[in-house]
């Protein structure tokens, strides 16, 4: 039990690991499975320091954007209408809301079984499952946050730009309701005749020093300097 909570991180499948080999663990310890977040060490020095950049990056403004946009697409008010990063943070942490808004936007389930237990492995799982099909409905790596960032409000603003580019990528794919951001840009394929083609390659670019029979021959710009031998 002590090696046990001595442990900063463990994966989800570890957690069912350790519950199936000694089941006596989260029975006396219910509170040990939290070890995660609890129990981690504060951060000293230069991740600190990374720590607290990330902290002032976060956006205020965007989270109350974020709140509205999630809560008319779900059409449930969230669970904390406190504004600030850990309250957003505990909104979003067991996963469901991010499940129910990604189903939502892709018009059938994405994520086929949302967890509703309140265990730490079961919540990370669905949003382990949010991040999978965020991938699936379109987004890029650069625009998805890793499941620490959000359930160990690690990095909040990260949670905020995938927000922003799920509601773009879901525009993209046909979603006519409540958005969020910029629409994303689509391609504007143009075609030309041969003719127009052929007409291009008479005309005489600027990049190579002439328009229209104009040249800089003949100019002078300040006093000339003599060279002598």
């Amino acid at each position: 039990k002590q090696w046990y909570q001595r442990r900063v991180a463990i994966t989800a499948g570890e957690c069912v690991l350790l519950l199936l080999l000694f089941p006596v663990i989260y029975f006396s310890a219910p509170c040990v499975i939290s070890v995660m977040s609890g129990n981690r060490a504060e951060k000293s020095g230069l991740s600190r320091d990374i720590q607290k950049k990330l902290e002032a990056k976060y956006n205020l403004d965007q989270e109350k954007q974020c709140r509205a946009w999630i809560e008319e697409v779900v059409g449930e008010a969230l669970s904390d209408q406190e504004i600030g990063m850990h309250h957003f943070q505990h909104c979003l942490k067991d996963g469901q809301v991010l499940c129910k808004l990604l189903n939502t936007l892709n018009g059938e389930p994405l994520v086929k079984k949302i967890n509703t237990q309140k265990m730490a492995f079961k919540q990370m799982e669905n949003i382990e499952q949010f991040i999978k099909g965020c991938k699936t409905f379109g987004l890029k790596d650069g625009d998805i946050f890793q499941t620490a960032d959000l359930y160990e409000c690690q990095n909040m603003s990260q949670v905020i730009v995938a927000l922003y580019a799920l509601s773009a990528v879901s525009i993209k794919n046909g979603w006519a309701g409540a958005s969020i951001g910029v629409k994303m840009s689509e391609q504007n394929k143009r075609t030309f005749t041969e003719e127009q083609l052929n007409e291009g390659k008479t005309v005489i670019g600027l990049q190579y020093g002439t328009n229209k029979g104009a040249s800089q021959a003949g100019m002078n710009i300040g006093k000339t300097r003599h060279i002598m031998d």
